[in-house]
């Protein structure tokens, strides 16, 4: 018989967007990343993993699970944006100095083929495309450990100061 249940914890994130707002972007993922900092809640709710972060530049890992799956047998594709949100937008984030933030504004996603459990680990990867005084372009993409693409992604993100 198969268990069927999921539980997890997180740590409060007041005090990781506190911390956010006095360091560098970059250095502020890094510190996630490295366990100097707690990752955010929805790594655990959904279940990806930071895998490193470079100006520009940000990876992100998801193993497809059970509990993640709709319907029609397959990972959600809420999921899949989560990700490429989160990956589009923290390659962004990597290039802001402290006190500078950023929302994403829009996001344009494109299913290529279902995310299923033997689809294996996955791989998101984030690339700033351009950034101005206001605004940024980046771009997410999900692939296998075969390079098979899966999605891909286009951000539009305002850049917050103060």
């Amino acid at each position: 018989m198969t268990d069927r249940t999921r539980s997890y914890s997180w740590e409060d994130p007041a005090g990781l967007a506190g911390a956010g707002s006095q360091m560098a972007g970059l250095d502020y993922l890094r510190a996630m990343m490295n366990g100097d900092l707690p990752h955010p809640p929805i790594c655990a709710t959904i279940g990806f993993r930071f895998v490193s972060f470079d100006e520009g530049h940000a990876v992100m890992e998801l193993e497809p699970g059970e509990h993640q799956y709709n319907p029609i047998g397959t990972i959600h594709g809420g999921v899949i944006v989560a990700l490429l949100d989160s990956v589009a937008g923290s390659a962004v984030h990597t290039t802001l100095p402290v006190g500078v933030a950023y929302t994403t504004v829009s996001l344009t996603t494109s299913f290529l083929r279902a995310v299923r459990l033997d689809s294996g680990p996955l791989r998101a990867e984030g690339k700033l495309v351009k950034a101005g005084r206001r605004v940024a372009l980046s771009e997410a993409t999900l692939e296998d450990t075969s390079g098979a693409l899966y999605a891909h992604a286009t951000a539009n993100c305002l850049i917050l100061s103060g």
